[in-house]
């Protein structure tokens, strides 16, 4: 079904970039996570991204690339992201065995880890008073992020620039918490 949904709608056999960039936020102090909480986060976060490339994979051109979300809280703490963040560091191990493994196809695995970007996602956190000024206040760049902070990161990792970078976790924060 997806070869010929590439077929007819690309005319292709196969396709060159997979960004697995799903997520969702629920975060709990650690004592008070609850295992419904972290199935969801698990099935979201790594579980979907481990079988969904994995299911792909006999469609990835050789020569491709793979990038993975992870995200800043893999490097820093901050409380009641325990969960979440084990999911991204969890993201970042297994970027590593893929791009070991799919070395001889030559296809190329990396993790972009943002930090704090204005989206969707983020909005309910830098709602809470005094948020966006805390968090600009320790990025180094003095401010939150947007999409296309993250956009031209991907854009490199995918591109021809971007073909000896693999296995790397590349950290698109603007100096979030340094």
């Amino acid at each position: 079904m997806l070869k010929a949904a590439l077929a007819v709608t690309w005319q292709r056999q196969n396709f060159d970039f997979l960004v697995n960039n799903a997520g969702i936020d629920v975060s709990a102090p650690f004592a008070q996570t609850t295992e419904e909480a972290f199935d969801s986060l698990l099935n979201v976060h790594f579980k979907g991204v481990f079988f969904l490339t994995q299911r792909l994979l006999t469609l990835i051109a050789d020569g491709g690339r793979i990038v993975n979300t992870s995200s800043g809280l893999a490097r820093f703490s901050v409380p009641g992201y325990a969960a979440y963040a084990s999911m991204k560091g969890a993201i970042e191990v297994l970027t590593r065995y893929l791009a070991k493994e799919l070395g001889p196809r030559r296809i190329s695995a990396n993790a972009i880890a943002p930090g704090i970007i204005e989206t969707d996602f983020t909005r309910s956190a830098l709602e809470h008073p005094g948020a966006r000024e805390f968090l600009s206040a320790n990025i180094a760049l003095g401010r939150v992020g947007v999409p296309d902070d993250i956009g031209g990161v991907v854009d490199f990792l995918c591109s021809e620039e971007g073909r000896w970078v693999n296995a790397q976790r590349v950290e698109a924060s603007g100096g979030m918490f340094i």
